[in-house]
C-alpha cells in the first residue's frame, strides 16, 4: 500500500507593494499650480497697464536701478542652489554637518546659507522701495506704481513665506530625536516651494528691468 502525498492546491502570495504618492508632495505641487495661476493674473495686469500707458512707463522706468536689481536676482538665485544641496542632504537623512567642510554640510547649514540669502534679497527689495518712494514712484503715484509694486510686493510676501518655512524646518530637525523621512520629505516640500518663487522672480526681473 504506497503512501500519497498531497500539495496545497492554492499557494500563498504575496499582495504586490503599491508604491503611493506621498501626500504632502502632491498637495504642495497641486497648490503651486494655484500659484502660477495668481501670477499669472499678476503678470496679466502688468502687461495691460503698460500697454495702456506706453508714455508712462518709459518716463517711470527710468528710476530702476537694474545692476542693482541683477546682483539682488543673482542673490535669490544662488539661494536655489544651496536649497537643493540641503535637500540631497535630507535625502541621505544627514541634518547637520559631520565636519567644517561644506562638502559635510547637512540640512540645516544649507537651508541656514538660504534663509540668509533670501533675507538679504527682501532686504534689498525694502532698500530699493525706499529709494523709488523718495524719487516719487510710490503705489499710489499712478498705474506703473500700482503695477510695479503689486507685482513684486505679492512675489516679496511669498519669499518671506519661503523663510518662515526654512525656519520650521530647520527647527524640526533639532526638536526631533531622530531625522527621518517625514522630516526629508518637508525639507524637500520647502524646496518646491522656493525654486518656485525663484523661478517666478526670473521672470519678473525680466519682464519688469529688462525688457522696460
Amino acid at each position: 500500500m504506497g503512501y500519497v502525498t498531497s500539495t496545497s492546491i492554492s499557494p500563498a502570495t504575496s499582495a504586490p507593494a503599491i508604491n503611493r504618492p506621498n501626500v504632502v508632495a502632491v498637495g504642495t505641487i497641486v497648490w503651486l499650480g494655484s500659484e502660477v495661476m495668481f501670477f499669472a493674473g499678476l503678470f496679466a495686469i502688468y502687461f495691460t497697464l503698460k500697454s495702456t500707458s506706453p508714455d508712462l512707463w518709459a518716463a517711470e522706468t527710468q528710476h530702476l536701478n537694474v545692476p542693482y536689481a541683477l546682483t539682488n536676482t543673482i542673490i535669490l538665485v544662488a539661494s536655489s542652489f544651496t536649497c537643493q544641496f540641503g535637500v540631497f542632504a535630507a535625502e541621505r537623512l544627514q541634518p547637520r554637518r559631520t565636519g567644517w567642510s561644506p562638502a559635510k554640510w547637512g540640512m540645516v547649514e544649507w537651508f541656514t546659507l538660504s534663509y540668509i540669502l533670501g533675507a538679504i534679497f527682501v532686504s534689498g527689495q525694502v532698500l530699493e522701495y525706499a529709494t523709488l518712494v523718495s524719487e516719487g514712484v510710490s503705489l499710489s503715484a499712478n498705474a506703473y506704481g500700482s503695477a510695479f509694486y503689486l507685482t513684486t510686493g505679492f512675489h516679496a510676501l511669498h519669499v518671506t513665506g519661503g523663510l518662515i518655512a526654512f525656519l520650521l524646518v530647520i527647527g524640526r530637525a533639532f526638536a526631533v530625536k531622530t531625522f527621518g523621512h517625514k522630516e526629508a520629505t518637508s525639507a524637500i516640500v520647502v524646496s518646491y516651494y522656493w525654486h518656485f518663487v525663484d523661478v517666478v522672480w526670473i521672470g519678473l526681473f525680466a519682464v519688469i528691468y529688462i525688457i522696460r
